[in-house]
């Protein structure tokens, strides 16, 4: 078996230990390789601060995401750093190093902290103390944040299996498992849950509702279909996290579609086509996705309809618009946060962070919004004003 590795829209095979560091543009002439935007003249209209900053060390190759936790903020790093700050002013509580390299963001809650290694362990760490708790076995490299539910630890390996750890010690609760096509998107996919439910996309395009009480499928559905006469051209991975309301759950695929389905039973609610590499966001009316290509856009939620379209972008390797307010925020491959106007997609403003980039999802702090970047810097900004 053989998976993939994606950079932009660039795919290369490499073998199922996982994906070398690698550029995979590198393969390409530099004569023939795909020119991100240059940044656009912009006069701001909104005023955007930088409330502290922090570091926790560089991401290397994985991507690290960051977590808020009432007034708390936990984040990791490649070389097994893992540390607690205070949210308000990014003084720290402590630091540790969990003794093996780290391959994904941190899960959390009040009282515990999981991250994930290379080698498919799994540490709980306390949350007040920085003290190890325990430590497990899953089945592969661990690269999306566990997610701390009640009493459970729910992990995502790259081999897509689902396990459910005990929060207290560690013990497998329940694992689940299906199939892998025979190319997949090296993706640090997660999941999310909601009231005793995990939504899971998987590799081939499919999205689950996996029970918390013993891990059985509540029901799965198709976000999109492997097309195409050959194995690259047949990969439609959901990938991001999906987003989930009230009623519906939604998901996009990699070379595939966007779609919202009933929360309840599955069903399909409406899709169209459209491929990310990143996954999508919503709010209250729009849902909001960056396109394989960097251009973002905002969609009914309710149909799918396009309201906007920011094309001024493209190729900056843009992570998962979030919303934030009457702005949607995402940030890019030089460091740099872009926000747009909710409404029309019009930028409206811009503020750096560090030219190593950015690559994990936006967190929302109290009173603001959180990035860390791939060299390990933690930028916390003020709600746009």
């Amino acid at each position: 078996m053989r998976t993939a590795c994606l950079l932009g829209s660039l795919l290369v095979a490499v073998a199922v230990a996982g994906c070398s560091s690698l550029n995979p543009l590198d393969l390409i002439r530099p004569d023939t390789r795909p020119k991100m935007s240059p940044l656009p003249e912009l006069k701001s209209t909104i005023t955007v601060k930088t409330l502290w900053q922090a570091s926790v060390g560089s991401s290397g190759p994985a991507i690290f995401s960051p977590m808020v936790v009432g007034e708390d903020v936990f984040a990791a790093a490649r070389d097994g750093t893992v540390l607690r700050l205070n949210a308000a002013n990014g003084q720290q509580h402590w630091r540790m190093n969990a003794g093996t390299q780290l391959s994904g963001g941190v899960g959390a809650s009040t009282t515990l902290v999981a991250v994930g290694s290379s080698e498919g362990e799994v540490i709980g760490i306390d949350a007040g103390s920085g003290s190890i708790r325990w430590r497990a076995n899953v089945s592969s490299e661990v690269l999306a944040s566990p997610v701390v539910a009640g009493d459970l630890v729910i992990v995502r390996s790259a081999d897509s299996r689902v396990f459910a750890l005990d929060a207290v010690d560690g013990r497998r609760r329940w694992v689940y498992q299906r199939a892998m096509p025979a190319l997949t998107v090296r993706s640090s996919a997660g999941l999310v849950v909601r009231e005793n439910v995990a939504y899971v996309g998987f590799a081939g395009g499919r999205l689950a509702a996996i029970a918390l009480t013993n891990g059985g499928l509540r029901w799965e559905a198709a976000v999109a279909q492997p097309r195409g006469s050959t194995e690259l051209e047949r990969v439609a991975d959901v990938v991001g996290l999906p987003w989930v309301a009230e009623r519906e759950v939604c998901a996009v695929a990699y070379q595939g579609r966007v779609a919202c389905f009933d929360i309840a039973k599955g069903q399909s609610l409406w899709a169209r086509n459209m491929s990310s590499t990143t996954g999508l966001s919503g709010d209250a009316r729009y849902l909001f996705i960056t396109d394989d290509r960097g251009s973002v856009h905002a969609l009914d939620r309710t149909n799918g309809t396009s309201f906007w379209k920011q094309d001024r972008l493209t190729l900056r390797n843009l992570t998962v618009p979030y919303p934030l307010g009457r702005q949607i925020v995402s940030a890019d491959i030089e460091g740099q946060v872009h926000f747009m106007d909710r409404e029309s997609g019009a930028l409206v403003g811009r503020m750096p962070t560090d030219s190593s980039g950015v690559a994990a999802p936006i967190a929302q702090l109290p009173g603001g919004i959180l990035l860390q970047t791939r060299s390990g810097g933690l930028f916390a900004m003020s709600l746009p004003q």
